[in-house]
């Protein structure tokens, strides 16, 4: 086997799609990954093939074959192996516990009695594998000891919290149910976000607002300066009782779409929604303010339940003018996690309905946990530096 990199693997690879195209993604896949991993444990030891070197700590000690199904079909990998030292290639390790739970969720459906068909023809489309029950068993023992690690892992200071739920199919008592999917996103005094924490009921009710909270608070989550959310009562009533004092942004994106609710004729929502944006864009606090105002005495007369819902809710959007300028346009709205919920629900669609809460639960953290550990190892979120509010 030859010991050149990079280079090499990259004129195959190139020469394999020129001469298959798309049909050759597998092979162009398998070299890829191959070559990765020799890079990988190179980095890792600290030396090349046959290089001598004081850093090296570790002896490169061949290759294992690797069978691993993927959604282009199954590849033959050569797992690099090391001597003296801990090692095992990262594309591996992330290969990938959130497949890995999605094929769990599938498999469940099986056991639970759904068309063994239909749970082969999915994962036929997702990952290009069947899964027998002695799989299930023993992936499932590993992946819910993964999960609930790092479900409850500890936590530490937080700037700012984000917060918002969305629904999944489960089924419940023989009925399909529902299901809230409760995230929690942080934001610590470096700028970098994470995601705090998971947790799925069968509603967004208080209690179960409260019960996602107190177990955030449990494991060690403090120094909140501000949530930003939307304004589901079950979460607003349990905000009150587990963060009381800490300021709350109304999500601006919730407010302007329950705001459609209140407008008594469609022609004017063009205008209530641009005076809701030149309320937002302010520059400060008291041009907001004032812009507010006048929509109130606008539609006072003409529309007074509308002026009366403006004047009550669009202040509960404002606290973000009290943030550094460069913080506000991010902290304005929760559309960080609708960003995340489109992709939980782009991997979790073609499940269409999980057999219980537990399998829907699996899925979702192991999405989760790769989001996360992408954001707390990439570029910072926001910049925390010494900046005047205007």
């Amino acid at each position: 086997m030859t010991h050149q990199e990079h280079p090499t693997a990259v004129r195959e690879a190139v020469q394999l799609l020129a001469e298959q195209g798309f049909d050759g993604m597998a092979q162009i896949m398998q070299l890829v990954l191959n070559e990765c991993m020799r890079i990988e444990r190179r980095q890792a030891i600290g030396a090349g093939p046959y290089e001598r070197s004081e850093a090296r700590h570790g002896q490169a000690n061949g290759f294992k074959p690797k069978t691993v199904k993927t959604r282009v079909g199954p590849l033959q990998l050569a797992v690099p192996q090391v001597r003296g030292a801990s090692f095992y290639p990262s594309v591996l390790e992330r290969h990938s516990r959130s497949e890995k739970a999605l094929l769990l969720a599938l498999a469940e459906m099986y056991v639970q009695g759904v068309s063994t068909a239909k749970v082969s023809r999915i994962t036929e489309e997702l990952c290009g594998c069947e899964i027998s029950s002695s799989d299930v068993s023993r992936a499932t023992a590993l992946l819910d000891k993964e999960f609930a690690a790092w479900r409850n892992r500890p936590l530490g200071a937080v700037e700012y919290l984000i917060l918002d739920a969305r629904y999944e199919k489960v089924r419940e008592s023989g009925c399909v149910r529902d299901c809230a999917v409760f995230s929690a996103i942080g934001v610590d005094s470096e700028g970098r976000r994470s995601i705090l924490g998971v947790s799925v009921a069968l509603s967004e009710a208080e209690v179960h607002w409260r019960a996602f909270f107190k177990s955030l608070l449990e494991r060690g989550l403090h120094g909140v300066k501000l949530i930003v959310s939307d304004a589901h009562a079950g979460l607003r009533e349990a905000r009150k009782a587990c963060f009381h004092g800490v300021p709350w942004q109304r999500c601006q994106f919730h407010l302007m779409r329950n705001a459609l609710d209140h407008v008594p004729k469609p022609e004017l929502k063009r205008e209530v929604m641009d005076g809701l944006r030149t309320v937002f864009d302010a520059g400060e606090q008291t041009a907001a303010n004032e812009h507010l105002q006048r929509m109130v005495r606008k539609y006072e007369k003409s529309a007074p339940k509308l002026a009366n819902w403006l004047e009550e809710n669009v202040p509960e959007s404002l606290s973000v003018f009290a943030l550094p300028v460069g913080h506000r346009k991010r902290l304005r709205t929760s559309n960080m996690l609708e960003r995340l919920n489109r992709e939980i629900k782009r991997r979790t669609r073609v499940a269409t309905l999980f057999p219980n809460e537990a399998s829907l639960l699996r899925l979702v953290t192991g999405i989760l946990m790769e989001l996360s550990e992408e954001w707390e190892t990439g570029k910072r979120y926001l910049t925390f530096e010494k900046q005047e509010t205007k």
